[in-house]
């Protein structure tokens, strides 16, 4: 299969800075080992879920084109997701939430491709394709739930995060890296739980992302729908670990009712949850989450979200209320009576209107930041934005006059007006100065000597959201993680028992049936007497083909593997569950 990435309509529609996340799924670097580990997940999975999982996920396993029996090639999926509106890309592990959200928002699924070793089965700390193409993709069929899903994505990633949030998330790629890992130390494991437990205890508080990704944990994630008394699971953490499926059912895990007091329920990625939350349905997730958007900076604007900017030392964009946008790092806000009066990003800033840069005032044009007032004029009850022809001409506010506009809150702009800029309304937007000089009481905001001062018209922030307005007005390709996702090199014996589940695999798909299966028993029990899942594949083989004598072997090292390794005892027994069951079923 293809290692190159296969793009379609849908991918294609990505801006360049989310496409800096995608990789090549490198499908052949899964081995007969990983391909083993997909089908026993998915065939335990499958059997339980039939009886707990929201009936769309059966049926999306279908529609989704996910087999049961191969790790499914995601570039192949796409060819069935787009039929639903949909695609897949590959990435590498966990990625910034607002670029993980922004994803959904264009109806992408972003799946890890990297699988969980045979040690972790049961569970994983990092996303992996188990979790991602058979958690999240089959639940997309759903036509409620994939609109919340690409909702969330369009709200989430304008959530404002703070400089704190960035650091945890890189603290948790970190620790979800190393604990799936092999051979990973326990003092390197220790330490880094000890670093995100530390910035978890001092976060202070929560931003509008650490919040909506609470929200996001317990439904897209950890989700259980219907009633408190006999939920079902559609949440893709649950549908993907054969280990919290179960345990989830089960009164030891406490069933909440599912209301916007889950964004101030945090959550460990590394353990299973002691608690989640039951929506009705999925109509009530998109009620809640608008209840949530309700509450941010990017309906709300205000003070609060420029402060809220400011504390993220991050891109973001503030809205005025004639529909300008001005986009950079925000540093300072001065303020009066709870409202603010100026504002100034630091470094490279972008002014826009309706998502499309204004001609002349890109980053070249404001390198080094911008400050302008908000508000109106002292003493005029009419705003700047709702005068007339007739009312700027009364106030001097006009091409080549001289003025000295002050507002409230004792900012002066003083200079020569040049010219200005109007939005589709006719409201006036930008009114750019020469030799000007900007003041608030005794402090000095502009000098004539920095050269033409562009002047913002709003008299109020009606907005403030994560990123710029325009996506081609910076440079968004910026990302490096600062951890890769481990490969070791693999030892002689490992790529040995890999020959053997290859054979194996071979035999059952009809590629090579001169396989002895009893000289692979033999090699096992020889060299790799530790191994239980291969057991189980020859078991199912031979228990298939009613030869007696092979199974008979079979079971007797299987039950030697449990005495020696108690632990993996339960998943030796469900497997051979599963075989008698499907079995029984074709007659």
């Amino acid at each position: 299969m293809s290692n190159t990435i296969e793009s379609n309509v849908i991918l294609n529609r990505l801006p360049k800075h989310l496409k800096q996340f995608i990789k090549p799924q490198n499908y052949d670097d899964y081995s007969a080992i990983d391909q083993a580990v997909w089908r026993y997940v998915m065939r335990k999975n499958v059997d339980f879920l039939t009886k707990v999982a929201h009936k769309s996920y059966l049926d999306g396993l279908k529609q989704t084109g996910i087999s049961i029996d191969s790790i499914p090639n995601m570039y192949g999926m796409n060819r069935i997701l787009k039929d639903i509106g949909w695609a897949a890309v590959a990435v590498d592990g966990f990625i910034p939430p607002n670029a993980f959200m922004e994803f959904q928002a264009y109806n992408v699924l972003v799946i890890a491709s990297d699988i969980r070793q045979l040690e972790h089965i049961e569970y994983t700390p990092a996303p992996d394709i188990i979790h991602e193409g058979a958690g999240h993709a089959p639940i997309i069929a759903n036509p409620e739930y994939a609109e919340y899903l690409r909702r969330f994505g369009e709200i989430g990633c304008k959530a404002i995060s703070s400089a704190k949030d960035y650091e945890l998330y890189e603290a948790v790629r970190h620790l979800s890296i190393i604990k799936e890992a092999p051979n990973s130390k326990d003092i390197d494991i220790a330490s880094a739980e000890k670093k995100v437990e530390d910035l978890q205890k001092n976060m202070g508080e929560p931003s509008e992302m650490a919040l909506i990704r609470n929200l996001h944990w317990w439904t897209v994630e950890y989700g259980l729908i219907g009633t408190l008394e006999n939920p079902k699971i559609y949440g893709a953490g649950l549908l993907s670990s054969i280990g919290e499926s179960a345990w989830c059912m089960t009164d030891e895990v406490k069933k909440l009712p599912y209301t916007i007091e889950a964004a101030f329920k945090d959550f460990d990625i590394t353990k299973p949850q002691p608690q989640l939350f039951v929506t009705p349905d999925f109509a009530h997730l998109s009620l809640i989450l608008e209840e949530f958007a309700n509450t941010m900076a990017l309906r709300k604007g205000g003070l609060s979200g420029v402060n809220k900017l400011i504390n993220s030392q991050a891109l973001g964009t503030i809205e005025l209320s004639t529909g300008l946008q001005i986009s950079g790092v925000f540093s300072n806000v001065i303020e009066l009576e709870g409202k603010p009066i100026y504002i100034q990003t630091t470094g490279e800033t972008a002014l826009s209107y309706r998502e499309k840069e204004l001609v002349g005032h890109g980053t070249e044009t404001h390198p080094k930041g911008f400050g302008s007032p908000i508000g109106k004029l002292k003493g005029i009850n009419i705003a700047i934005e709702d005068m007339s022809p007739r009312d700027l001409s009364a106030y001097n506010i006009y091409e080549e006059k001289v003025v000295t506009l002050e507002f409230e809150g004792g900012i002066k702009v003083s200079g020569e007006i040049i010219t200005g800029k109007r939005n589709l309304q006719g409201k006036i937007i930008l009114i750019s100065f020469n030799k000007c000089r900007v003041t608030h009481n005794n402090t000095v905001l502009f000098k004539p000597e920095w050269g033409i001062y562009n002047m913002a018209v709003g008299k109020d922030i009606v907005s403030a959201f994560s990123g710029p307005a325009d996506l081609n007005s910076f440079d968004l390709i910026t990302h490096v993680p600062s951890t890769q996702t481990i490969h070791i090199k693999k030892s002689s014996e490992t790529l040995k028992l890999e020959t053997l589940y290859q054979q194996v695999r071979d035999y059952r798909e009809g590629k090579n049936k001169t396989i002895s299966r009893t000289k692979v028993l033999e090699a096992l029990i020889k060299n790799h007497h530790n191994d239980w899942l291969l057991p189980l594949e020859l078991y199912e083989l031979a228990f298939t083909g009613n030869e007696t004598k092979l199974c008979e072997n079979i079971i007797n090292h299987l039950e030697n593997i449990k005495q020696n390794r108690p632990e993996v005892g339960h998943l030796i027994n469900d497997g051979l569950a599963i075989i008698k069951k499907t079995q029984l079923s074709k007659y």
